[in-house]
């Protein structure tokens, strides 16, 4: 008998590291899923029906609609919030509500700022090109290494000093929304943090949970395939 499918797919690859946040919400509140592969770049129709500006994770939840638009979310903090009210425990989001609001904050700046950053200014210019079987763009990569990240690992590292988490005692989507981007640069680059000793520690402690880790490995295994030694930026 075959085992049936968990309700919530996620439409992507385990190289975003969207989809790879909202791998980690469901594996820290022990919640079945599963990713589904769609090529972004040649989305077929259906893809298109649920993801108006083609972007990945898109979550379908099949308890609601098992094809279609109905049951689908596309966006990963919509995600997330979603699993979070449909899975209450254990709590990602806070009660307290600044401390619910900084984590929300720090959620975007990762998402934004610091993907921007790592994932266009890096993974991109060196995976996409090695991919598409040009040299991989070192200028580009090293520039945004020197020039743009360090007052974004500042910003972070001073929002995590004399602090195991972002906001309160606990694991919150702001940390887990952190570490999946900041390893979009680990897939790709040596990443040292020694000058910000409180997000360097803070990523070694989030690197070391089964919902971090896990899916970080399989995005490991399909870059080493293309890139086998990272690239030193420095």
């Amino acid at each position: 008998m075959s085992e049936t499918a968990p309700d919530l797919t996620f439409y992507g690859s385990p190289l975003s590291p969207f989809v790879r946040k909202a791998a980690a919400v469901c594996i820290e509140k022990d919640v079945p899923f599963e990713i589904e592969a769609v090529n972004v770049f040649d989305p077929p129709q259906w893809f298109k029906d649920i993801s108006p500006m083609k972007r990945i994770p898109v979550m379908r939840d099949r308890s609601i609609a098992a094809e279609g638009v109905d049951g689908t979310i596309a966006d990963s903090s919509a995600i997330c919030s979603y699993i979070e009210r449909k899975h209450p425990a254990p709590a990602l989001y806070c009660k307290e509500a600044f401390a619910h609001g900084r984590a929300l904050a720090l959620e975007e700046y990762a998402d934004t700022n610091l993907a921007m950053a790592g994932g266009l200014g890096i993974f991109r210019p060196i995976f996409f090109s090695i991919t598409q079987g040009k040299d991989a763009d070192l200028a580009k990569a090293k520039a945004t290494w020197a020039n743009d990240l360090p007052p974004i690992f500042s910003y972070l590292d001073a929002q995590l000093e004399n602090r195991d988490f972002c906001v309160e005692d606990s694991i919150s989507i702001a940390d887990i929304s952190i570490t999946c981007t900041l390893m979009q640069i680990a897939l790709v680059a040596e990443m040292p943090l020694d000058n910000f000793p409180a997000l360097a520690a803070h990523y070694e402690r989030m690197i070391a949970r089964p919902s971090i880790a896990g899916p970080y490995t399989k995005a490991d295994r399909i870059v080493r395939k293309a890139l086998p030694e990272r690239f030193d930026l420095t």
